[in-house]
Order: structure tokens, then C-alpha cells, then sequence
């Protein structure tokens, strides 16, 4: 469970960064999103979710969670 809490709490540290460094960033990222078809944005959140799994391989691997 702590590991969890510990993730979104990454998650939300990250997406309160953007939000607030650079929303103009924001609009347009979700503009550039749009344009995609719904097939590539399934192929970007494939990716994006595939490197959150290496990352936390890895992560495990070089001893970071425990």
C-alpha cells in the first residue's frame, strides 16, 4: 500500500509541476491529442504505459523500492 501512495504521490507531484510551470504546455499537448485518431492516441498510451513498466523494473532492479 505504501508503495502505491508513494506512485500517485510522483504522479500528482509531476502533473502539479506541468500544470503549474506551463499550462500553456497543457493546452497544447490536449490540442495536439485531438488531432490524433483514437487508434494513436491508444498507441501513445500503450507506450507511455510500457515505459512506466520499465521504469519501475528498472527501478525495483537497481534496489530503489526496498
Amino acid at each position: 500500500m505504501g508503495i502505491a501512495l508513494l506512485a500517485l504521490g510522483l504522479v500528482l507531484i509531476v502533473e502539479g509541476l506541468v500544470y503549474a510551470l506551463a499550462p500553456s504546455l497543457v493546452e497544447d499537448l490536449l490540442a495536439a491529442l485531438r488531432q490524433l485518431s483514437h487508434e494513436n492516441r491508444r498507441l501513445v498510451g500503450f507506450a507511455a504505459l510500457t515505459l512506466g513498466v520499465v521504469l519501475v523494473w528498472l527501478a525495483a532492479a537497481l534496489g530503489a523500492l526496498g
